[in-house]
């Protein structure tokens, strides 16, 4: 009879422990699921509406291939997770979002595609719940700062971005094969009487150190305009 006590208590406490975490997984916030439509795109192009996000974001400029461009992508994902980190101290837990790149030009190129890739401009982008505040993110700032001696981490900013009307698709493989899918936007933007209206737009959806190159999945994304 004691054993049977003593097994069910067992039980109890492991069905507890159990309740426990699936309580706390339940609350760790998904934007990736919480935006899910912002994180989808059709195998071909589309035209959606994108609405107003809030974000992290650094601005920087050159080759992607440099060591600068992974300078300024470290000093993003500190600041990133040092936000993370103070979120969860106060119970309000979330994933750390997929990585997302504007791009644009200056001057009279004809293709921007077709400029230098030491004349790319940029600004990366990580989302953040909408319940950050300015004080979160200069607190994570002054502690990133204090952990990582980077310039670069004083430039990453919070910021809203609101793209609106858009052509988007999904483009599966190398990052070297996009100019195929961003010929199909193009196509379909001049048969639906679109126009570009804002900067080239990609959300990587896959982590290219992990990833064969023919299965990377990244959103391409153009603001557009009547």
């Amino acid at each position: 009879m004691k054993a049977y006590i003593i097994m069910g208590w067992l039980l109890l406490i492991t069905f507890a422990f159990d309740i426990q975490l699936t309580l706390k997984n339940m609350s760790k916030l998904d934007l990736t699921k919480e935006f899910k439509q912002y994180y989808t795109a059709a195998l071909v192009p589309e035209v959606v509406t994108i609405e107003k996000g809030l974000f992290v974001t650094v601005i920087g400029k050159g080759d992607p291939n440099g060591p600068l461009f992974a300078e300024v992508t470290a000093a993003l994902y500190a600041v990133a997770y040092g936000i993370k980190f103070s979120s969860k101290q106060k119970g309000r837990d979330f994933t750390v979002s997929k990585l997302e790149g504007f791009w644009w030009v200056n001057g009279d190129y004809a293709d921007p595609r077709q400029a230098p890739r030491d004349q790319w401009n940029y600004e990366l982008a990580i989302r953040m719940p909408d319940y950050i505040t300015r004080q979160q993110f200069s607190e994570a700032v002054l502690a990133a700062e204090k952990k990582k001696k980077s310039v670069f981490i004083r430039q990453v900013d919070l910021k809203h971005i609101e793209e609106g009307l858009s052509v988007q698709l999904m483009h599966i493989g190398p990052y070297s094969e996009e100019p195929a899918s961003l010929k199909k936007m193009d196509d379909f933007m001049q048969q639906q009487g679109l126009r570009m209206n804002g900067r080239h737009h990609e959300i990587y959806l896959s982590d290219f150190r992990k990833t064969a190159p023919e299965k990377l999945k990244t959103i391409l994304r153009h603001p557009v305009s009547k």
